[in-house]
């Protein structure tokens, strides 16, 4: 069965990671995606690799197209505009201005295919004081409030999230604000530029709760800082698990269960407002008891309280974890130069359209042949292409 987005057809001039994991959840679902990369490949590729695949391309880059053309060359131009006129997504992460640049504005994209998706990725947007700067993930990381909310606890030290939260955050909204211009096409028979930002992405992804100490304007200094609190990972006699208790009942059974009974009524834990007013007290006292017991002790007790808890487990260990494993999130295949290789499988589940796997990624310019002829260009053209290093 095809995938949902089957016979959409998405140009991924995109590099690093927040583009190219936007475009890759498209090819789960089913697009046809062309990677446009220069003739020496996207930059991820030699990222601690061989210059053609590394573990992060593959990862984000899977069941793709490669199409190498040279886009500083007016003959590579002509193939992209080409491509674009019969396409369905663009989806790019240049810096700002950039596609002007290249004569592809919105009005220029606008003209060769009105029914275009054209999203654009940028790092803070494209205009402002910071338009010019060069940005990763750490800068959005550290612009968006995200390193304030890891501040270390007893020396309030800012510190990073040790992934790339902010590209791959990005990623997911615009693989979701594609399908929702898609949807909107459907509707109107026109297309749309979208503009996103990976740091008006984080903003938006602290908010629920991270910055509720900011919601209520007038009352930021009287409320609670929901971040000034231990975490809810404690170490046990042989390891580390997390334990949560939101609700009133929560509450009482992790108590019964840590032999506290007496926190239930207690003044400063009462209410589930109460709890939170003196979560790092709560969560202090809590860890001291956790402290003295065995790991799977506590968790046996915690389930059979219908208290919500886990192990803390080491990323070596996430594979083969019994739920993971009964939920068939990890998959093998084959990726050629690299070896067998681990990816999850795409995480919605469509009971009439199921997204998969599409394969491997591709090699540098692997595809480059078949969507030149595709696109109604001879064998005469495209050697001539080749000859002229316009494509690979």
């Amino acid at each position: 069965m095809a995938g949902p987005l089957e016979g959409i057809r998405v140009i991924d001039l995109t590099t690093v990671v927040s583009g190219p994991v936007c475009t890759m959840l498209l090819a789960d679902q089913g697009a046809d995606v062309i990677k446009v990369e220069p003739p020496g490949g996207d930059i991820a590729r030699r990222t601690a690799g061989n210059g053609e695949f590394t573990a992060m391309f593959v990862s984000c880059n899977r069941g793709k197209r490669s199409l190498a053309i040279d886009l500083k060359q007016p003959a590579a131009l002509a193939i992209l505009h080409r491509l674009i006129a019969g396409a369905d997504v663009l989806v790019q992460n240049f810096r700002p201005g950039t596609m002007e640049r290249f004569g592809l504005d919105d009005a220029s994209i606008r003209a060769l295919n009105p029914r275009l998706i054209y999203l654009s990725i940028s790092g803070v947007g494209e205009t402002g004081p910071y338009v010019g700067k060069r940005v990763y993930d750490p800068v959005i990381q550290s612009l968006s409030g995200f390193a304030d909310v890891q501040a270390n606890q007893a020396t309030g030290r800012p510190q990073l999230i040790r992934t790339i939260v902010a590209d791959k955050t990005t990623a997911v909204h615009a693989a979701q604000a594609v399908c929702a211009a898609l949807f909107a096409r459907e509707r109107s028979g026109q297309g749309q530029s979208i503009h996103l930002s990976m740091l008006d992405t984080m903003v938006a992804y602290l908010w629920p709760e991270a910055m509720t100490q900011y919601t209520v304007v007038g009352n930021e200094a009287s409320a609670i800082n929901p971040t000034a609190r231990p975490d809810l990972i404690f170490q046990t006699l042989d390891g580390y698990i997390t334990v949560g208790s939101v609700s009133d009942s929560e509450w009482q059974g992790l108590c019964g269960v840590i032999g506290k009974p007496e926190w239930i009524d207690d003044p400063r834990f009462k209410t589930p407002g109460k709890r939170a007013a003196n979560a790092a007290q709560r969560i202090t006292l809590v860890g001291e008891i956790l402290a003295t017991g065995h790991s799977q002790d506590w968790l046996d007790r915690l389930d059979a309280a219908d208290v919500p808890c886990a192990p803390v487990l080491r990323r070596g260990e996430v594979m083969n974890n019994p739920q993971v494993v009964n939920n068939r999130m990890i998959e093998e295949f084959d990726q050629p130069m690299l070896g067998r290789v681990r990816q999850p499988r795409p995480a919605a589940r469509f009971d009439a359209t199921p997204a998969r796997i599409g394969g491997p990624a591709p090699a540098i310019g692997e595809h480059t042949d078949s969507i030149l002829a595709e696109l109604g260009y001879s064998a005469q053209d495209i050697d001539a292409f080749k000859r002229s290093k316009a494509a690979k």
